[in-house]
Parts: C-alpha cells; structure tokens; sequence
C-alpha cells in the first residue's frame, strides 16, 4: 500500500478520477437511453401479459441492465478516454506535463490503472455475475417476449457416456418434456437394455426425470425380457437436463462456470455439435475483458495530440475504430462457431489486432 501512495502522484489521481468519472457518466446516460428504447419496444409484451412495474424491473431489467452495461463497457471505455484525453490535450494540459520530464510511459501508468480496475470489474462480473442476471433476463424473454419462438428441438440424438445412447423425436422446452424417447444401453458391441417410452418429463423438484407408458427389454445373450409399463409413469434418473435440449441460442449464457465446465466436459463424450459454442462462451468470460487495456492504448495515443478542430475529431475516429471492434467480434464469433477457427484463436483475434495498432499508434505518438 505504502509502494503505490509513493507512486501515485497528483497528476495520477487527477488522471484516474477523470478517466472512470467518465466512463461511470457516460456508461449511465447510454443504459438509461437503451433501457428507454428496449422498454419502447417490449412495452406491447408487457402489457400483453399484464406484468406488473414491479415484475418488469425485478424479471426483467435486473437481470439485461448487468447485460447492457457488459455489453457497452469497451464501446464506452474507448469514447471515455478519447473523450478526456483529447480535451486535456485540447487544453494543453499533456504539453506541461511530458515537458516536466515526465515520460510518455510513465505518463499511460494512471491509465492502465483505471483500466486495471475496469479489467477487474469486468472479469468479476462475468464470472460470479452475469450468469445469474441471465438467468433472469433470458428466462423472461424466453417466456413473455419470444413466446412464439420455436420452443421444440426435433431429432435428438446423444450419447451420454460410453456405453448409453438416447433419442428424442423431439423436446419442448416449455413443458420440459420429450417424445418418442428411446435408450440404448451397450456392453462393448453388443446391445444388454432397451428403454421406449412415449413422454420423458422433467421434475424440477425431484432433480429427476419420469417416463410414460415405457417398455424396458433387458438382453442376456439368448435370453430376453420384457417389463412392461404401459399407462404406468417411472422416475429414473439419467445423466441429462433439459438444458441440452435447448431450442434457445442464449441457453449456455445462462451457466456458472463450474456448470460450464462440466458441459464441456460432458460435450467430449456427446458430441452434439455444440463443443465451440461451449469452449467460445468459456474463452469469451475470461479472455474479453482484456479490451480494458488494448483500447485504452489506443485511445490515449490517438487523442493525446493536439489537432487542429478540437476534441470532435479524435473522438470520431474512436466512434468508428469502437465499432470496427464490435463488429470484428462478431465476425470473430461467426467464424468460430460456422467457420471452423478454434474457439481461443476467434476470442483473442480482435484484442491481437487492435494491441498491434494501439502499439503503431503509440510509437505515432507525441513523447
């Protein structure tokens, strides 16, 4: 502690306060104006389903306002240092400062240190936070605002460990319950246990799963033998939650890190086809933040010049360079989960190309 007050002058605290007084006010008035536009949009859903104010704030925008402010916070980090930066330089504040001896990496240290506890606030919320907010969030949607979605996943088939395979001919997420169910259970090639059943259901309460009018052939050999429950219900468990059904794109928002981790590793032994929208997500909760600190390079070397129109021209360039990041994300995300590029290699790719431009724009830059 005694390390950084010594190192932590006037100048730095100066720095700091104006770098997250920015970024806190700018961040705010964007969520208020998004929050606006959503609430605009999904008004006809609320009242459609005569949701009470308190159900919609509580459902609802406390579970998507973590999502915006995670969402927004590169965009709106890169607009605050161009923003500040530009202004000091506009007012010939950075001159006094590199000319007093002070070098230009010492003068990018209370920079980093913002941005360090914008990484931290990031990494923290994506790991312990968003994925309860989401919860909240995409349930609501899944439930009032996409109601006519397609709630129904068709032609299921998955192998939950090495020797039991399943099949649905189709799962509604909705009721929890799939159709036609039928499993395979093997003993190297050879086929010991076949279970049919009409409807297989979800009890939430008992963490299990009932099956409806089943039929379960046992195979020893030559010996066969058949247990009929015909119009007869049986709890069973079985190493499958509705979740792996899922008809929704945002499902896997949804998962703890632990709960994440087991998907994936479950995803080697399945193979359903959803291993990089897995690994993608694991990759994209830690590795994303990182934006903190390439961006705030980039803003400091491009604004800290003085230039002849004030603050509005660095600021443009960043506008446009914020969207240039969002949109190489999604390309990024795209390629990664279409394209075949591995899931690691799409999440680093848009930090790798803007630090090497935030690194030409620093050598660019005033000393």
């Amino acid at each position: 502690m005694n390390i950084i007050r010594n190192n932590i002058k006037i100048i730095d605290r100066y720095i700091i306060g104006k770098y997250l007084g920015t970024f806190i006010y700018t961040l705010t008035i964007f969520v208020v104006i998004i929050v606006i536009f959503d609430l605009s949009e999904k008004l006809d859903d609320f009242l459609g389903n005569n949701l009470t104010f308190w159900q919609v704030i509580s459902l609802y925008y406390a579970g998507s306002i973590p999502f915006y402010v995670n969402m927004l916070s590169p965009l709106i980090n890169f607009i605050a240092v161009i923003f500040f930066t530009a202004k000091m330089a506009d007012q010939t504040e950075i001159v006094p400062i590199l000319s007093g001896g002070v070098s230009f990496n010492r003068f990018l240290l209370p920079y980093f240190i913002s941005a360090f506890i914008i990484f931290a606030a990031n990494l923290g919320a994506n790991l312990y936070v968003l994925p309860y907010t989401n919860q909240l969030k995409n349930s609501f949607e899944n439930t009032y605002v996409k109601k006519n979605d397609p709630s129904s996943k068709n032609n299921i088939h998955m192998k939950l460990d090495e020797n039991t395979y399943i099949y649905m001919e189709s799962f509604d997420n909705k009721s929890k319950s799939g159709y036609h169910f039928s499993l395979d259970n093997f003993k190297g090639d050879v086929l010991v246990k076949k279970l049919v059943a009409d409807q297989i259901t979800w009890d939430s309460l008992k963490r299990s799963w009932k099956i409806t009018n089943y039929s379960i052939r046992n195979v020893s050999g030559l010996k066969e033998s058949m247990i009929s429950g015909s119009a007869k219900t049986k709890d069973t468990i079985l190493d499958m939650r509705p979740d792996d059904f899922s008809a929704y794109e945002n499902v896997y928002e949804n998962l703890t890190n632990r709960e994440l981790s087991d998907k994936i590793k479950k995803e080697k032994i399945r193979g359903t086809g959803i291993w990089n929208d897995l690994l993608f997500e694991q990759y994209k909760r830690y590795l994303q933040p990182l934006s903190a600190f390439v961006l705030t390079l980039i803003g400091v070397a491009l604004s800290s010049r003085k230039v002849r129109g004030g603050v509005g021209l660095p600021l443009g360039i960043g506008i446009i360079l914020s969207f240039a990041y969002i949109v190489l994300n999604q390309f990024a995300k795209m390629f990664s989960l279409k394209g075949g590029v591995p899931p690691l290699l799409a999440v680093l790719i848009p930090t790798i190309f803007f630090g090497l431009l935030g690194m030409y724009l620093l050598r660019k830059a005033p000393k």
